[in-house]
């Protein structure tokens, strides 16, 4: 059963510069750059016969506008046992829309609701025995984060294998935007 999630890809020259924060904090998995992106929805382990269905009705929801994005800071999840770092997404009504767009539409084919509140980010490294100290310390020391910017061409689904860290993912199929 292919392990499925909807999302955004990170163009490379992104990638490049959000490899540059990798290093130098104690208990983080690094994930590769080639395995960023910004998940829309994790749609999970499903049969085949609901992976063709996903990918049918996401056709559906390229009619969606291009937007721009932007990266503006660092962030974790976790609190006082921080378990991500991740940079953040300014809010975006587009992103919004589109994000909310994939929810509905896989709720209609038979997907329970996600019960996560959506935080648009893109996951740096995955933290292990990491203390909220050693987490501030580093984003502190990171020093400013300037923000990076660049336009959504289209949205993917992804498929994923169970892993440690995040990762690999694979695109399996790619649904442009109206420019």
């Amino acid at each position: 059963m292919p392990r499925l999630f909807t999302g955004l890809e990170i163009p490379s020259d992104i990638g490049f510069a959000l490899s540059l924060k990798r290093g130098g904090l104690n208990g983080a998995r690094w994930i590769e750059p080639e395995n960023y992106h910004i998940t829309l929805r994790f749609i999970g382990d499903v049969d085949n016969q609901t992976a063709n269905e996903v990918v049918d009705n996401l056709d559906h929801l390229s009619d969606s506008l291009s937007f721009p994005i932007r990266l503006t800071h660092l962030g974790t999840f976790g609190g006082d046992k921080p378990r991500a770092l991740y940079v953040g997404v300014e809010p975006s009504e587009a992103l919004t829309r589109l994000q909310a767009a994939h929810e509905r539409m896989l709720q209609r084919a038979g997907l329970p609701p996600d019960g996560r509140k959506f935080v648009p980010h893109v996951s740096l490294a995955r933290l292990r025995g990491t203390s909220a100290e050693d987490v501030a310390r580093f984003i502190a020391e990171a020093g400013r984060f300037e923000p990076l910017s660049f336009s959504v061409p289209r949205f993917a689904l992804f498929s994923s294998r169970e892993s440690v860290g995040g990762g690999p993912y694979v695109v399996e199929e790619t649904y442009p935007l109206a420019a």
